[in-house]
């Protein structure tokens, strides 16, 4: 048989998925760096080989050093963040225990979710949309609820754009002796994160986030409590069982199935990538910076930023429609135009759209966006 080439194909699956190619400022998955979609194009090899394990190596031990996670144990696995979320519950929360689930949006109801589908109490302190969980309310929730195993934070919920202040929610939690469950997937690798230094038992993100990877490859750190625990666990299940994962990481370097190589790829040129650019802290501003003008350019527009001053995410900010106007009505208007922002989520979506700022974005892109959206606002004004 000759070489198998078919190169129409490809422009018949860009015709289904791409009928208008669009600049993405969207919630996830997000606009990838160009480096990371031409390493994405290696030939695949075994999962089990010499290469991969180095590559698996290579790229975990990296991941330790970006999160400060040198205590923890760095897991890489096939999933979305939400794998680690049951993870979380399954392997380190007693049968019919209590977890206390702080909830300031969408994603911290889903938490809620999952603790309570996998047999587990949920204790609930929920904020205004908008709002974040302050360190005191925290505490004083602790002290009502002695009996609760754990406390989840999300620390960056995209449903209202609040970044939860989670390095003093974590030290409320331990002095309280709770492990520190952080829903941190839309947050690694734009909000600081210091696994030993603020006690985080085991926090988790995705890779089609802030590291402007595809989706697929799930991420935590997870502290030794928590294998501890697990031990102890019964049902654990197989697939997210943390102490078969880590088991395969101490022995080969790689997954119990088969990992993402494509995805963890990817990472690791964007981990290199941070690294030529001066590190950790340069790459936290990048983003800080690129947030600021986002959120600069909705005010400039006459427009509301939704979360409460002071608790603004860095990787997506929710903007309040004008009177007579609804989200979607922006969504669409601005699809139309080429760029994929987000539509509001939850409670809160008929009033208000979103703008994610996460991934290969470029000063360009945020100006085209802003004199686009301008003239968006001005029509549905006169049409409201």
């Amino acid at each position: 048989m000759g070489e198998l080439r078919y190169p129409e194909v490809i422009e018949e699956v860009k015709s289904i998925i791409w009928p208008k190619p669009l600049k993405l400022f969207t919630a996830g998955p997000v606009a990838c760096f160009p480096e990371v979609l031409e390493a994405m194009k290696f030939q695949q090899f075994s999962h089990r080989s010499a290469e991969y394990r180095e590559l698996h190596k290579d790229t975990t031990l990296r991941l330790a050093e970006f999160l400060e996670a040198r205590k923890a144990t760095v897991l890489l696995i096939p999933a979305s963040g939400t794998g680690f979320m049951e993870a979380s519950i399954r392997n380190a929360i007693t049968p019919g225990g209590k977890v206390l689930v702080t909830i300031i949006g969408a994603f911290g109801k889903r938490y809620r979710e999952v603790v309570e589908t996998n047999g587990r109490k949920a204790v609930v302190l929920e904020k205004k949309p908008g709002e974040p969980v302050l360190p005191e309310e925290l505490d004083d929730a602790l002290k009502k609820n002695p009996d609760v195993e754990a406390v989840t934070i999300t620390y960056n919920e995209t449903s209202t754009g609040v970044l939860n202040p989670l390095r003093e929610l974590a030290k409320v939690a331990k002095e309280h002796e709770k492990l520190v469950f952080v829903d941190a997937v839309s947050a690694m690798g734009a909000a600081d994160i210091k696994v030993d230094e603020w006690g985080l038992d085991l926090v988790f993100a995705s890779s089609q986030k802030a590291f402007g990877v595809p989706p697929g490859l799930a991420m935590a750190a997870v502290s030794e409590e928590v294998f501890e625990r697990a031990k102890k666990i019964p049902d654990r299940g197989w697939y997210f069982d943390l102490l078969r994962l880590r088991k395969y990481l101490e022995q080969q370097w790689s997954t119990p199935s088969t990992p993402p190589i494509p995805q963890i790829i990817g990472l690791n040129v964007v981990l290199r990538i941070i690294e030529k650019m001066g590190g950790k802290e340069k790459w936290l501003q990048m983003y800080s910076e690129r947030a600021e003008k986002i959120r600069k350019g909705v005010l400039d527009l006459g427009l509301e930023l939704f979360a409460t001053p002071g608790y603004y995410s860095p990787t997506i900010t929710v903007v309040k429609t004008p009177p007579g106007i609804k989200g979607v009505e922006v969504y669409e208007a601005m699809r139309k135009r080429g760029f994929e922002i987000a539509k509001g989520y939850g409670p809160v979506k008929e009033y208000t759209f979103r703008i994610g700022h996460m991934g290969y974005i470029t000063d360009e892109d945020i100006k085209e966006l802003f004199d686009n959206l301008r003239e968006v606002i001005e029509e549905l004004k006169k049409k409201a």
